[in-house]
């Protein structure tokens, strides 16, 4: 039979109740199991559903946080928190370290609005014992009951303890028992209080289709009342009908103001769905919005695992559950009689769906047994199969290839008594099912009594899919047909549809979902939401497939061959077709292979690419051409130098699909087996620097390649010719490898901007010599333009800095751009003997000549960051007046109109700046000691500054006294220039990126946006656009946020036509 009433979950254990079905228990201790019947089941939940609203407060809609280590408590709890009305979220195991389970309990905390906490009492003393967020209850613990006080109110109410031997409950009173006045019980540590209060209202969490509890009345409000049984209905008085007991719930229904939403309720078995009953689960989509914290028509929540950043509580309605239910046993029919093993905690929804819940709709027994059993003894695991004669049951892949290899080892004794003759489903998913274990295993199960060789049955599916929604049934015949080394995961059941976006038949691409059986939101998490599905409604699952000739889905990428570089994360795919695209010459066509390492020591992971070489392997020019082609392409794509290794034909194999294994030749890779053409690619690169004069041939030389490989450079690929820059330094690196240079060579002082303006090894080390002969005593002329990259076709970037008149915040751009001339302006005064400048026209001029120096003719490209903003519109007027094309004009973060903040501003708020800017103080407290330094002479604020400040920070930055208020005074002159300036006149278009304002300015994006950057829209004459970024005003092109500010400015850039 298939339970029809998909009102409501709850309806499912009543109508299970009235047939003679059961759950059996296995625990670690005994080998005599707990029955319980689904009767017993729908009988306790009721007891411990009163306890949770009377004992503890559980009001109606709460969030109530489920916490047990074993399957007789979690099943238990579950059912009785669906029916006091509650929403249930099942509660993940905590990591052992204390740091990481506090920041797992604050983020509960937040994430599920404070919710209940139930527990037993062995993990309330382990679990909990720091807490101080959380209302924590042991609710199966004496003396924790104990210390309960009941209402005192002209009503008694009703008392149920728990057996805490057979967890029976055992009802006291039950005259009073039902939707009485809630009491909480604050268990959180430091409270001081035991005494039972009237529950608060979470307005933000219950949403109003809920009963609401008020005094000692019930508002009828309620859409579906989980809480079925009221005063005068007794265990015993339960009827053992289905049609009796659906009667019954309809009348408290309608007794509390109500009406249910279908008349017709069907308790027949589940055949075949027919064509309009498939047409109705293969689309559902729900145009109503929904806030991220309503609750309505949510069952339970589950927890993401957290693996990668904190867990996300995944909404499972009623209706999802149930079709979700019923789509799988359409797929994999389950009748006669039938029953289900698991041995999954039900915290996963492999557990808690997949097999409890569908059992429960098939009308099965199910068995559950603690994990740790099973996988200390996988022959016990079929021991168990053919006892219960189990029909279905769940094992993930690697369990599969453990019992594999027990069964190829097995004596005849081992296996004697084993009938898998009733087994028919194994599933198995989470990660990819080698097709040679599921043919040696089917096998094996074959010989135990199993009547067909697909009983394994990969599949597909996610928390937010309720478990399996896309299984193989024909594995793995269908696999060995098609020569893959992994199982496909088959077909969609009833209720979900799925697209590969970007791609067709046999094309990869992100594989999406969508239907009834895909979750809707994640609670409490807007920016989840919002990256989660697409425009036109499908859930982006993040992994990548292809729909192959079969029709089947084959996942050709999971989440964890993501490549991550700097918080961004890249498919390996992109990274190959990229490299595919530039057609390099010495590349063998779909001979490249990507994959991500963390070397021994490395700070993070790198990009390696390995590929078949086209050239012979003595050509060491087509070599090195390949070499800097393929870094190139990657820096460009990811901001990242890859390691790169070419190998020689036959290195690289295929399989019988003709598909490169990624896996494999990383694991080759790592496991030594290239180390022979490691080393003779190492030795021709060394040959080739040495032939080209590219090695360090002078001490100086040698010193400054030391320093590189000192603070992390990767020298390998770095001969003395090389951009330094190209390295992908950063800022701090660059104040490195300054204060390396001083301590070497005993410079007092190395300008930074002696090495910004020679930017390689060879040319750095002139400098430095030149430095040395003339006692660190060199000057230079004043240049504004300081080259971030030299090379490049493609039109050049300029970059003016921002009002601190420092140009290092545009290091972290420089990588990004190895096809693209990047200049930046640097203002005047920062270096020794320089006067600051004294008005804006003086800027204008000075940087306007600069640029047609270096650049005589357009097309130009120009962006400001802040106050840079300003000049470089003022540049563009300039430009434009005199016939020069401005094809793209960037602002990053500023409004036309400054001149009144620019007032605001002082001496001393510069300074704090500053000090903010460089992160050696916080923004909270640069913004107090602005009001403590003002009245000091300038010399004592720098000082008292400093003392707060982070030192290791300022040792980074070689930020010292003198070198704090210079910066400072240089800063100054030009916020006083910008006191008195009203924009004028007006220029073709201007590109506005835009982040989080400054507090001062306005109180959000949406508010600065519309008050503030929309008046350049006065000074455009053709078009303005708007490109929104991450981060905030001090951050926006930071280490966190560049490499995805990068590719919005790109693309900017594009559609500028450069």
């Amino acid at each position: 039979m298939f339970f029809h009433d998909d009102t409501h979950l709850s309806n499912l254990l009543v109508q299970s109740a009235a047939n003679q079905k059961r759950i059996i228990f296995h625990d670690n201790t005994s080998q005599i199991p707990e029955y319980l019947t689904y009767k017993d089941l729908l009988e306790e939940a009721h007891h411990k559903a009163s306890v949770l609203q009377q004992r503890y407060g559980a009001t109606t809609g709460k969030i109530v946080l489920i916490h047990f280590q074993t399957h007789r408590q979690n099943v238990a709890w579950f059912w009785a928190c669906l029916f006091a009305g509650c929403v249930p979220a099942m509660s993940t195991p905590f990591v052992n370290n204390r740091e990481g389970k506090l920041s797992h309990l604050a983020h509960l905390h937040r994430l599920l609005l404070d919710p209940l906490v139930i527990t037993s009492a062995d993990l309330l003393d382990k679990d909990f014992s720091d807490n101080t967020l959380l209302r924590v209850v042991a609710v199966e613990s004496d003396h924790v009951l104990a210390e309960i006080e009941t209402a005192s109110n002209e009503e008694s109410v009703g008392t149920v303890s728990i057996d805490t031997e057979s967890n029976n409950p055992v009802p006291t009173d039950d005259s009073n028992i039902g939707l009485l006045s809630p009491v909480i019980i604050d268990a959180r540590p430091g409270t001081g209080s035991s005494t039972p209060s009237l529950a608060s209202e979470h307005t933000s969490s219950t949403p109003s289709s809920y009963m609401s509890t008020r005094g000692d009345h019930a508002s009828p409000s309620m859409h579906h009342s989980p809480h079925f049984f009221a005063q005068t209905e007794t265990p015993s008085s339960i009827p053992n009908s289905p049609e009796l007991l659906h009667k019954m719930i309809a009348d408290k229904l309608e007794d509390a103001g109500f009406q249910e939403q279908s008349d017709n309720i069907e308790f027949a078995p589940l055949q075949e769905l027919d064509a309009s009953e498939e047409n109705d689960l293969k689309l559902h989509s729900d145009s109503s919005v929904v806030s991220s914290v309503s609750l309505q028509h949510v069952a339970f929540l589950m927890l993401t695992s957290g693996s990668t950043g904190n867990a996300k509580a995944v909404c499972l309605t009623h209706e999802q559950v149930l079709t979700s239910c019923k789509g799988k046993l359409h797929h994999m029919p389950m009748e006669g009689d039938c029953a289900v093993l698991n041995w999954i905690a039900l915290d996963h929804v492999g557990s808690l769906v997949e097999l409890h819940l569908t059992a429960m709709a098939a009308d099965c027994d199910q068995i559950h047994v603690p994990a740790s059993r099973i996988v200390a003894d996988p022959l016990g695991f079929l021991r168990l199969l053919s006892q219960h004669r189990v029909t279905r049951t769940f094992a993930p892949n690697f369990f599969l290839h453990n019992l594999q290899q027990k069964l190829d080892s097995a004596e005849a004794h081992d296996l004697k008594e084993i009938n898998l003759s009733s087994l028919r489903y194994i599933i198995s998913g989470g990660e990819p099912n080698s097709v040679l274990n599921c043919v040696a295993l089917s096998k094996h199960l074959m010989k135990l009594g199993v009547s067909t060789p697909a009983v394994i049955t990969p599949g597909f599916g996610m928390t937010e899919t309720c478990a399996g929604c896309i299984y193989n049934r024909r594995c793995p015949e269908i696999d060995v047909k098609s020569s893959t080394e992994f199982a496909a995961l088959g077909t969609c059941v009833p209720g979900i549809e799925i697209r590969i976006a970007g791609g067709s038949l046999n094309g990869e691409g992100e594989v999406q979902v969508r239907g009834p059986i895909v979750f809707k939101r994640y609670f409490n998490n807007d920016e989840a939401n919002r990256e989660s599905f697409t425009d036109d409604g499908w859930f982006r699952t993040g992994d990548v497939g292809t729909i192959d000739k079969e029709r089947v889905l084959r996942l050709v990428g999971r989440s964890k061959d993501l490549v991550n570089i700097n918080g961004v994360k890249y498919l390996p795919r992109e990274l190959e077709d990229a490299i595919e695209r530039e057609d390099i010459a010495g590349v063998a066509r779909s001979f490249v292979v990507c994959f991500a390492h963390r070397s021994p020591g490395a700070k993070t992971e790198e990009i390696f690419i390995i590929y078949q070489h086209k050239y012979e392997p003595s050509d060491i020019i087509a070599r090195m051409q390949t070499l800097h082609s393929i870094i190139r392409t990657i820096v460009q794509f990811a901001g990242a130098r890859p390691r790169v290794l070419p190998l020689p034909e036959g290195r690289l194999e295929r399989t019988t699909l003709g598909k490169l294994s990624r896996n494999k030749i990383k694991s080759s890779f790592l496991a030594g087996d290239y180390q022979d053409q490691i080393d003779a690619d190492t030795e021709m690169l060394r040959l080739h620097r040495v032939n080209q004069n590219a090695e360090p041939n002078t001490e100086t030389q040698r010193k400054i390649v030391q320093i590189l490989k000192d603070i992390g450079v990767d020298s390998t690929h770095l001969d003395i010719d090389m951009p330094i820059l190209d390295t992908g330094i950063t800022s701090v690196d660059l104040v490195q490898i300054k204060r390396a240079l001083e301590k070497v060579f005993e410079i007092p002082d190395i300008p930074i901007i002696t090495i910004m303006t020679n930017i390689t090894t060879r040319s750095l080390a002139s400098a430095i010599d030149l430095l040395k002969n003339s006692e660190g005593d060199l000057e230079r002329d004043y240049d504004p333009v300081v080259v971030l990259q030299p090379q490049g076709t493609k039109t050049p970037l300029w970059l003016i800095h921002p009002g601190i008149g420092e140009m290092l915040v545009f290091l972290g751009l420089v990588q990004y751009f190895p096809d693209r001339p990047i200049y930046a302006m640097r203002a005047r005064g920062l270096n020794k003997g320089e006067e600051t400048f004294t008005g804006l026209q003086e800027i204008l001029t000075i940087y306007h000549g600069a640029i047609k120096q270096k650049q005589p003719e357009g097309p130009y490209a120009i962006a400001g960051y802040s106050y840079g903003s300003m000049i470089a519109f003022e540049i563009a007027k300039i430009l434009e007046t005199n016939n020069d094309r401005v094809q793209f004009l960037g602002s990053f973060n500023l409004p036309p109109y400054i001149k009144t903040r620019m007032r605001r501003l002082d001496w001393t708020a510069g300074l704090v700046h500053i000090a903010h800017f460089c992160s050696i103080i916080t923004e909270k407290r640069s913004e107090e000691l602005g009001h403590e330094l003002r009245s000091l002479p300038h010399p004592e604020q720098v000082t008292l500054l400093l003392k707060e400040s982070d030192p290791q920070r300022c040792a980074e930055l070689a930020l010292n006294h003198a070198g704090l208020l210079n910066w400072t005074d240089v800063s100054w002159s030009l916020q006083k220039i910008g006191w008195d300036y009203d924009p004028s006149g007006s220029v073709a278009h201007f590109d506005i990126f835009y982040c989080q304002p400054l507090k001062d300015v306005a109180s959000n994006r949406t508010e600065y946006r519309k008050d503030h950057l929309n008046r350049w829209v006065e000074f455009i004459r053709d078009d303005l656009k708007f490109w929104e970024v991450d981060g905030q005003h001090y951050t926006m092109i930071g280490p966190e946020h560049v490499p995805k500010f990068q590719q919005t400015l790109k693309k900017a850039l594009a559609a500028r036509g450069l």
